[in-house]
């Protein structure tokens, strides 16, 4: 029995991956879904399964059309008289099951359906980190690592091996001798940690539709790098003429009615990579969102040498995703496709409504770097 239903739960978690991956667009152009998240999961509505069963009819029929009768005729016990067909609709409703999916496998699911390579990490610049490993138990060590269970266990054995256990007394005192102690050794672990810098243009041309396209983007970017490293960690950059660090929430609930000059985000972007984020130790991945409208050339041809001598050399990749707005210019990304488009780590998407999203997750992701 115990197998039996461990076969069906596997097959129903079968089918629910498959309407998962067969409704995925949908869901990744879906902003609800993303208040429903959890720690380690996620609550995602799927069509409703409906369970093969048996209908039976009632013991007084002998069967689907068998006797004589006229057409709306009752038929049986339960049987409703037909109406006029004005009061209520007869179609069958829309069914909704929504399942709990755990992070790990809704990236898998995105790798799976985008075909998303695994990100080659920097192999010859991976720090190791030192790791305490249980490896047993000995008759030494010191008292912050002492064994209870097996301390009183041992003590047992001896008083019950000694005669000096009483049964209605049941009272176990070790001695030094029966002390036993966990053992360990250190492991050398390979350090995987990424930190991603997310960077958005708050001015006023950005407005709540395009921060929700970054807001729905900005989840399954985590997901997707969340699966690949141990550790990941985000940063929040808003700027319009400046720029500041903000927390999660700031970030995406915040606009300005100032100009915009891109430059002062990628100077901050830059600060915080040399402050805190050496390249020997983190894998690193700057993403930034604007309509394309900067203040000046000037300032865009500051931005491109910012990337070219201090981001692009530090960082696994640099994206650059173009959200659509009425009142931006769109130039933004034209420069940057002139300038650095070619380059091995910079990813350049546009965006131009929730639909694109998906499409543009693969733009980022799709170099597994």
């Amino acid at each position: 029995m115990t197998l039996k239903i461990h076969q069906d739960h596997s097959r129903f978690k079968q089918i629910v991956r498959g309407k998962i991956k067969a409704n995925l667009r949908k869901y990744v152009q879906k902003g609800e879904m993303l208040g429903k998240k959890g720690k380690d999961a996620i609550s995602i509505p799927i069509p409703f399964i409906d369970i093969p069963r048996f209908k039976y009819g009632h013991k007084e029929q002998g069967g689907v059309g068998q006797g004589e009768g006229e057409v709306g005729q009752q038929l049986g016990p339960g049987a409703v008289e037909p109406g006029d067909g004005h009061q209520a609709g007869q179609g069958e409703g829309d069914h909704a099951l929504e399942v709990d999916v755990t992070l790990e496998e809704l990236a898998q699911i995105l790798g799976e359906e985008l075909q998303l390579p695994r990100i080659e990490r920097r192999q010859s610049e991976r720090i190791v980190t030192q790791k305490v490993k249980y490896t047993g138990v000995n008759t030494t060590g010191p008292e912050s690592l002492r064994h209870f269970k097996r301390t009183f266990k041992q003590a047992l054995k001896r008083q019950i091996a000694t005669g000096t256990y009483d049964p209605k007394m049941p009272v176990i005192i070790p001695t030094r001798e029966d002390r036993r102690y966990r053992s360990y050794k250190l492991q050398e672990l390979p350090d995987t940690n990424a930190v991603i810098i997310y960077m958005m243009d708050v001015s006023g041309s950005m407005g709540d539709e395009q921060k929700e396209i970054v807001r729905i983007e900005s989840f399954w970017l985590d997901t997707w790098l969340k699966h690949q490293y141990k550790g990941l960690e985000s940063r929040y950059i808003i700027h319009d003429a400046v720029a500041r660090e903000v927390d999660r929430d700031t970030f995406f609930h915040t606009r300005e009615s100032g100009g915009t000059m891109i430059s002062s985000a990628y100077k901050l972007c830059r600060e915080i990579i040399q402050a805190d984020y050496p390249k020997s130790a983190w894998n690193i991945y700057p993403f930034h969102f604007s309509d394309g409208d900067n203040w000046s050339a000037d300032d865009t041809r500051q931005c491109i040498e910012m990337l070219r001598n201090d981001i692009l050399p530090q960082v696994n990749q640099f994206a650059y995703g173009q959200v659509e707005s009425p009142y931006g210019s769109g130039q933004f990304i034209k420069d940057l496709r002139e300038a650095v488009g070619d380059t091995t780590n910079v990813a350049l998407s546009e965006i131009a409504d929730k639909d694109a999203i998906y499409t543009s997750i693969k733009d980022f992701l799709g170099k597994g770097r």
